[in-house]
């Protein structure tokens, strides 16, 4: 009877290992936004455009955190209803299809605000589309991957900025290379923030918070030391975005091995997947 019981034992100390496991593979997996330094600094700058009501751009190469910057802003900045049918919602974010069509491109906007798109002509979508921007009080909208817009469709975008709507466009130089072709466009947007790599102190700063608040693993990992960092910076190259995945995917694979933090030989091994 004792050796049954310390059997049903054991048994229920390895399911609770697994369910433990689980529920922390599944917090690694869910996206974080945090408070970095150089996210603060663009969301006070994109304050001050949506009070001026002025157009710009954000601009840098993919995986710097641009996608992830604007999405915290636009939560930042909730709808409110104040006994009101129709809600107030001071920003908005959308990302395009590729080669986006005016129609496509009022279709996010309407959809964005959580209002039916309305079937028939560019006009009839242009109509819709400004009708509920008018509604909802909109003072900000955000074009993700703008580059994905084609030409002819920037005039429409430039048309939304006559209406006291500041527009961000956000995306790779592959965006200034489409805009500089009509100067009218390129002027309208012409204050821009750049995006870049993470280096130095900054670098250092940014692991130490990702292992505080992301992995947040049983016992410390001490990422901040010279030679994990050496192996982040040089699989990461400072991209924040390739050093989230990275990271996840490492606390992640030591977790399953049986650490309770990251070990510098699985963070060699996942590193050399990314150099």
């Amino acid at each position: 009877m004792d050796e049954a019981q310390n059997i049903a034992n054991e048994l229920g100390d390895v399911s609770k290992d697994e369910l433990w496991l689980q529920q922390e593979i599944t917090r690694l997996n869910r996206p974080s936004i945090l408070p970095l330094e150089h996210i603060k600094d663009l969301h006070n700058w994109l304050d001050d455009k949506r009070k001026s009501r002025q157009s710009c751009r954000i601009v840098g190469e993919s995986r710097t955190g641009k996608t992830v910057a604007c999405n915290a802003y636009k939560l930042r900045n909730k709808p409110t209803q104040n006994g009101r049918q129709t809600p107030i919602v001071p920003v908005i974010y959308i990302m395009p299809p590729t080669k986006c069509t005016a129609k496509e491109l009022f279709k996010e906007i309407i959809e964005a605000l959580r209002y039916r798109a309305v079937k028939g002509t560019v006009s009839d979508f242009r109509s819709r589309a400004m009708e509920v921007l008018k509604a909802c009080e909109v003072e900000m909208l955000i074009i993700d991957e703008a580059d994905r817009l084609n030409l002819d469709i920037f005039s429409e975008v430039r048309d939304l900025k006559e209406r006291n709507i500041s527009v961000v466009l956000v995306g790779t130089d592959r965006l200034d290379a489409v805009i500089n072709k009509d100067e009218q466009i390129y002027n309208r947007f012409r204050s821009h923030r750049r995006f870049g790599k993470l280096a130095g102190v900054d670098f250092k700063r940014t692991v130490t918070i990702w292992e505080t608040n992301v992995l947040k693993l049983p016992v410390p990992s001490n990422l901040d030391r010279p030679e994990m960092l050496k192996i982040l910076l040089k699989a990461t190259e400072g991209y924040i975005g390739r050093l989230d995945e990275l990271l996840r995917e490492a606390a992640i694979k030591s977790l399953s091995r049986g650490h309770k933090r990251v070990e510098k030989e699985i963070l060699q091994e996942v590193a050399k997947e990314y150099s």
